[in-house]
């Protein structure tokens, strides 16, 4: 396993990368039908000039919802998730967003360690409940589960991702 803190590559995804998006989420089994939306935020990310995966989120005032994170296989189990997720954090930090919110099933330890707390589903803000990803997610799963973090920086303000 590499040490925490991979050191990734993030770029804005452009409209004719969505195709990769679609077939990566496809292949994990994650929901893809509203990647054309030109209003969702979406990043690529690579490691050493090798693609690792995709990102995305949607800002809803102070709130934001992580979604559609993949992790592609080649580069699994080596600190490429744990990167994806700062840098997606950090993107919601600079975009007003205070908490981040997610749809989270067996993948559920995973951003616990990364400081995600179950939050239940009546404790999700209702912009973000009514959204088309986590309508989606959550009726497909009984066994989804909301997770929340607090993303607020104390002091400044976080700048936007571009480079790892």
């Amino acid at each position: 396993m590499e040490p925490q803190g991979a050191r990734i590559f993030a770029q804005p995804l452009a409209d004719w990368e969505r195709d990769g998006l679609k077939a990566s989420l496809a292949r994990a089994g994650l929901p893809a039908d509203d990647v054309d939306d030109p209003d969702l935020l979406f990043w690529r990310f690579e490691s050493d000039d090798v693609p690792a995966g995709f990102a995305g989120i949607e800002i809803f005032g102070q709130d934001a919802l992580l979604r559609s994170l993949v992790t592609l296989p080649p580069v699994r189990r080596r600190g490429i998730g744990t990167a994806m997720v700062a840098k997606m954090e950090t993107e919601a930090r600079a975009r007003g967003a205070r908490a981040i919110y997610l749809v989270a099933d067996d993948n559920a330890p995973f951003f616990a360690r990364l400081g995600y707390a179950p939050c239940g589903r009546d404790g999700v803000p209702p912009a973000i409940a009514a959204s088309a990803q986590f309508v989606r997610l959550c009726s497909a799963s009984a066994s989804a589960t909301a997770m929340t973090k607090q993303v607020c920086a104390p002091h400044g303000r976080a700048g936007r991702i571009g480079s790892g």
